[in-house]
């Protein structure tokens, strides 16, 4: 190879180490206190036999711990690629984990729905009120059910690992809450066919309806209704006495200012909408979402996140907003259970397939406010065809999709975070990523990932890069040659 050519090459291959993507690096710290990274408990146990395998058995599908569930959905492919990064030490990657795509993430998860189905007897709890009883209950007295337990929720794996959390602060109301959700989600069960009328009485005036039953409430009791978005935290891990942090990753398919082309990953986040009643015959603190239990339903509030979870209530509804959003919820309970026995086989009880926890808020969101601001919602609406459903049909409709790898709107991805304080966050290396996407966002120098004008900018940098080499090639070979002539013209016979 000539001089010339060898020199042309050398350019070309500097000028493209120059523009190659850097893998990277997931930083570990700074954490807050008692809080440990996913991989650094992975790192510890990997030199005790067996204990990575049966952590990964625990964290599979179906087994999820008590209280607020995640948007997290361990499907076979998901668990695959876990258990890779976590045999092949793939530290950094864990701490991105899946950091897919919702465009990789739907076909993982229907294609288990087309091998397997997750069939259970009962998809709402409504504690000792039967659905086949005509019977009436009072909410002026105390209620008699058992205070808060761990029980079924903390789990004891070993190696130092547990798996679920303890109280919160609202657990010494839990007797109150617990009623107050078994009865709000009895009352929606008035909707289905064949249920005998349930009756509820307050102050004695007597309610068949969750929103009837909130606007009796509301004349001995303040209420507010909270939307409300966490970090969701999939896996619910304590080691050695500390959190365990392992958020649920995702693409968001928006480039990070001046990181080279990297995406912006952002931790899935779990949404509910949170129902506060305090007054002198009733204190009581219940949520309602659709979870990875198949069950769209009033639930107890009462276990205690861990504090990189976060929190923000993003809208705040009383007075007749509030009965709204209580009539609204019923009515999602209801067509939610209707698809469970139109389509009793669906996998993980239709939880993906019929939307996740924030399908049903963002439905409720699109509804109060106009416009949607969670993300992701991943709803086969075209399921929501039941003639006897059709507010919720329509209200299905009307919320953006994220199956089919449509990118995701700025608004929804920043609309669903727990903070607007970005500084705040203790994910390591989340905050700074967050802050200088939004402001490109906001000044108007956002970039997507993949999309025709990057092409457009990777085709004239190369464009650029070659006719560089190709330049320099020429100037240098124009040089030798010039040098090699006048050589010739000294000493002809050299």
């Amino acid at each position: 190879m000539g001089i010339s050519r060898r020199f042309a090459v050398l350019t070309l291959l500097i000028l493209f180490s120059a523009c190659r993507k850097q893998a990277y690096v997931a930083p570990e710290s700074p954490l807050p206190a008692n809080t440990v990274l996913l991989s650094q408990m992975m790192r510890e146990i990997s030199a005790q036999p067996g204990a990575q395998d049966k952590l990964l058995a625990e964290l599979g599908p179906g087994k999820t711990p008590g209280g607020r569930i995640g948007a997290a959905l361990l499907t076979p492919a998901l668990m695959n690629e876990l258990s890779k990064r976590t045999l092949g030490r793939d530290w950094s990657g864990l701490d991105r984990f899946p950091g897919w795509t919702m465009h990789a993430v739907t076909p993982a998860v229907d294609a288990i729905g087309a091998v397997a189905g997750d069939k259970q007897a009962s998809y709402l709890d409504i504690g000792p009120y039967a659905l086949g009883n005509a019977e009436t209950v009072s909410l002026d007295e105390p209620s008699t059910l058992p205070g808060f337990s761990t029980q079924g929720i903390v789990t004891e794996l070993g190696d130092g690992i547990v798996r679920g959390d303890g109280p919160n602060d609202l657990a010494t109301e839990h007797a109150e809450s617990q009623r107050l959700a078994d009865v709000l989600n009895r009352l929606a069960a008035n909707g289905l066919d064949g249920a005998k009328t349930f009756v509820v009485s307050v102050g004695g005036t007597q309610v068949t309806t969750p929103e009837s039953v909130l606007s009796a409430l509301a004349g001995v009791s303040a209420i507010t209704v909270t939307d409300s978005r966490y970090f969701a935290n999939f896996a619910h891990l304590h080691f050695n006495g500390k959190d365990v942090m392992a958020p649920f990753w995702l693409n968001s398919e928006i480039v990070v200012p001046k990181s080279g082309g990297r995406p912006l990953l952002v931790p899935v986040v779990h949404a509910e909408l949170d129902w506060h009643v305090h007054g002198l015959k009733i204190n009581a603190d219940v949520s309602y979402y659709f979870g990875d239990d198949g069950k769209s339903e009033w639930r107890t509030m009462d276990t205690l996140d861990q504090p990189w979870v976060m929190k923000r209530d993003a809208h705040t509804y009383t007075g007749a907003d509030a009965v709204e959003v209580t009539r609204l919820a019923g009515l999602l309970t209801v067509a939610y259970m209707h698809e469970h026995q139109t389509r009793p086989a669906l996998p993980f009880g239709g939880y993906f397939t019929l939307g996740v926890c924030q399908d049903g808020v963002s439905a409720i969101e699109h509804r109060m406010t106009g416009a949607v601001t969670l993300y992701p919602n991943t709803v086969d609406s075209t399921l929501f065809n039941d003639p006897r459903d059709e507010e919720v049909n329509a209200m299905m409709a009307a919320i953006p999709k994220d199956r089919n790898g449509d990118k995701p709107q700025p608004e929804r991805i920043f609309g669903s975070l727990p903070t607007t304080s970005f500084n705040s966050i203790t994910i390591p290396g989340l905050g700074a990523d967050l802050t200088a996407s939004y402001a490109a966002w906001k000044d108007g120098t956002l970039e997507r990932t993949h999309t025709t004008g990057a092409a457009v900018k990777a085709w004239i940098f190369l464009g650029s890069a070659v006719g560089m080499g190709l330049l320099l090639a020429w100037l240098t070979h124009r040089y030798l040659h010039r040098q090699k002539t006048q050589l010739f013209q000294r000493n002809p016979y050299k």
